[in-house]
């Protein structure tokens, strides 16, 4: 593939406009006025928001879409809307912009390839916009959506206006980029593909590194090996001391830490966590800064803080300004993401699919049964409802994944989200629960989403939290099992 980039008026067109990283990339580029189409299968609110923003979205993926650019190239063409834009700013072809998602196999790639468009990993777009401005990359094997959302966050609560692409949605910015005034850019640094060593930030973090995506690496040294890399190509790394393997294989010009007797730059002490957040003294090389509060409960949700703070430091930055901006943040979209209280009944949503951010996030759930919340809010269960998310994880991981409920009172064990990949011949749906079961006394199978939903309906009572797991659909069924709590509050209300 192609890495170099075009931003003189050439147009981008995405396959798969509407995945979370590739619709943050097509916004930034709407914003920035450049010609923007895509192609995606189904209308949701992201995409809502990109045609609103101005890019045309094409409701298939065909080779038709791109036939489209050589007939809107032709003097005969009749001159719609789109076509007459792209023939005022560029008389050729569009850059295509894939994820790792789309392949040979795919009719629109095929015609892109055929029609001799320049293709574009949606990592050579990112690295070529960071390359343009200042950027802060963040990276790691879990928090990096909340660490980069925090930075941007951060920044723009101290009036250095960033842009900021994450891949998940902020209500600060009513999604999940924004196209900042400043020679800022926040990023969030995917690894998963291998694309990390596209990136060279003028600050880098790093939060933690695991093995998370087996269908990618073979050990956890291939995933290693991809951050030591991105590492070197990196002005300043930032990084977690906390994580065994960054303190093993990363050498960091800045650390943090959130153990008590770590050595690291910025580390915190006086800790209280608390089911509606966290409130801590921060320390940088031994000098006080002040009083952090959070209102994003969690010990992992301090620590993806303390990285916003170092980075912010590192640029100058006023510690009262980070940390007023921090204490504000709400948290993005499917990162212990309260959806709704119902009779007595909390629902919340979250993406954790790994064996270490399921226990962080049961760790964090936890919290709500301590004594600082009111009766009204207490939790008294836990149910947590987990969507296992591809084959190739559940099988790498599946004791890790059997040890990981401990925090649960029920857990609900649902079919794999497939991602695309064929299940093994030998795989038994059952064997995920069948595994959790071993190690927990209160574990029940659903094989499909529907009975998921039914089960719910029944079981859950008041002083419950639903907590639904998974990086899958799990949750578009979070409105439905809400309906009828939802209903019987508002009978109990009319009949008060």
């Amino acid at each position: 593939m192609l890495n170099s980039v075009d931003f003189s008026g050439r147009p981008f067109h995405f396959i798969g406009i509407g995945g979370i990283g590739m619709s943050a990339l097509a916004y930034v580029l709407t914003q920035k006025q450049l010609p923007v189409s895509g192609s995606d299968l189904r209308l949701s609110h992201i995409t809502q928001r990109l045609q609103e923003a101005g890019a045309h979205i094409f409701w298939r993926q065909e080779a038709e879409n791109l036939r489209f650019f050589e007939q809107s190239l032709s003097p005969t063409c009749e001159q719609r809307p789109f076509a007459a834009y792209v023939q005022s700013l560029s008389q050729v072809l569009p850059q295509v912009v894939c994820s790792t998602a789309i392949n040979e196999s795919n009719e629109e790639y095929r015609a892109a390839l055929q029609m001799g468009c320049p293709i574009l990993h949606r990592s050579d777009l990112l690295a070529a916009l960071m390359n343009e401005q200042q950027s802060v990359a963040v990276a790691g094997t879990h928090g990096k959506t909340t660490t980069s959302s925090m930075v941007g966050y951060a920044l723009l609560a101290a009036n250095l206006d960033p842009t900021i692409v994450v891949g998940g949605e902020v209500s600060a910015w009513e999604g999940n980029a924004h196209l900042g005034t400043s020679d800022w850019f926040v990023a969030e640094a995917d690894e998963s593909d291998g694309s990390l060593v596209k990136l060279a930030a003028n600050i880098g973090i790093i939060t933690n590194i695991e093995l998370d995506h087996p269908d990618h690496y073979e050990t956890l040294d291939d995933v290693v090996d991809i951050f030591r890399r991105f590492s070197q190509q990196t002005e300043t790394i930032i990084v977690s001391a906390d994580c065994e393997t960054i303190a093993k294989y990363i050498d960091a010009e800045i650390t943090y830490s959130v153990e008590v007797g770590k050595d690291a730059d910025y580390t915190v002490t006086d800790v209280v966590y608390g089911a509606n957040g966290t409130r801590a003294v921060v320390w940088e090389r031994g000098a006080r800064l002040g009083i952090l509060r959070l209102s994003v409960p969690g010990k992992h949700n301090l620590s993806n803080a303390l990285a916003a703070i170092a980075a912010g430091r590192h640029m100058g930055l006023d510690f009262a300004d980070l940390s007023a901006g921090l204490a504000k943040f709400e948290g993005a979209r499917r990162r212990f993401e309260r959806r709704g209280f119902y009779n007595g009944i909390q629902f919340v949503d979250d993406y954790a699919h790994h064996p270490s951010e399921i226990k962080a996030t049961l760790s964090t759930a936890s919290l709500l049964k301590s004594s600082d919340v009111s009766l009204s809010s207490q939790v008294n269960r836990i149910v947590a409802i987990f969507q296992p998310h591809r084959y190739s994880r559940v099988t790498a991981f599946l004791d890790d994944f059997a040890e990981a409920f401990a925090d649960a009172d029920e857990v609900i064990v649902t079919d794999v989200y497939s991602a695309g990949e064929a299940a093994p011949s030998d795989f038994c749906t059952k064997k995920v629960g069948q595994a959790i079961a071993l190690h927990h006394p209160h574990v029940q199978y659903c094989p499909s989403l529907d009975a998921v939903s039914t089960v719910l309906k029944e079981r859950l009572q008041p002083g419950d939290m639903a907590l639904f797991l998974g990086a899958g659909n799990l949750n578009r069924i979070i409105p439905e099992v809400m309906e009828p709590f939802m209903a019987a509050e508002m009978q109990a209300v009319q009949q008060a």
